[in-house]
């Protein structure tokens, strides 16, 4: 059986008290589903907006960061025109235990990409370190899960079924989104159209409603 996941390399926060986030290992991955309790949605948000805190240039658009520590941590997630998602889609195969994973560089924002699997080039290039490619053959697809090593692990499945799982994985997005809005309003209720916006533009989504 295959099974693929949107998942958001994640590590726990040392130190943050904005809001209340769970406790997570180092360089793990958590997966985002509309099931999350709210410390685990506080940690993605946390990891999104942490790993798009970048200081605006002298000359920036964006305008200063805000002197108040939540404006302060906010600006770049909610000004950065282009957010970083660290990730990508798991995919795991069950029966054999293999699991293609996005390596380093990968970002969910892109998820997209899978479809020119599917239906476009018949390729696509998900991290380094390792080497996550996809190809497609003839109607099958193959997931080599580390393709500059000889002896990569392969998951090959079918591209219908390749279709039918990121309809799947994309619901996901969606569903974790609506609960990340969701959590929004009871945090950051001053700010919950702003950063629920953000958190659909880092997730290549349209915002909840």
């Amino acid at each position: 059986m295959m099974q693929m996941q949107p998942v958001l390399e994640i590590f726990a926060p040392d130190g943050f008290a904005l809001w209340p986030t769970g406790e997570h290992e180092r360089y793990g991955y958590l997966v985002l589903d509309g099931g999350l309790t709210p410390a685990e949605v506080g940690t993605a948000v946390w990891r999104l907006a942490d790993c798009n805190d970048v200081d605006p240039d002298e000359d920036d658009e964006r305008g200063p960061r805000p002197e108040d520590p939540l404006g302060a941590f906010l600006h770049g997630l909610l000004t950065l025109p282009n957010l970083f998602a660290p990730g990508g889609f798991r995919v795991t195969d069950t029966v054999t235990g293999t699991v293609f994973q996005p390596g380093c560089c990968s970002g969910l924002e892109e998820w997209r990409a899978w479809h020119e699997v599917t239906d476009g080039t018949g390729e696509g290039w998900f991290g380094h370190d390792p080497e996550a490619v996809a190809q497609r053959t003839d109607g099958i697809v193959r997931l080599l899960v580390d393709a500059e090593d000889g002896d990569s692990p392969v998951i090959e499945l079918p591209v219908d079924e390749l279709r039918r799982l990121l309809a799947g994985a994309e619901q996901n997005l969606r569903n974790f989104l609506q609960t990340a809005a969701s959590w929004a309003e009871q945090q950051l209720p001053e700010q919950v159209a702003a950063v629920t916006a953000a958190l659909a533009r880092a997730l290549d989504l349209e915002p909840a409603t």
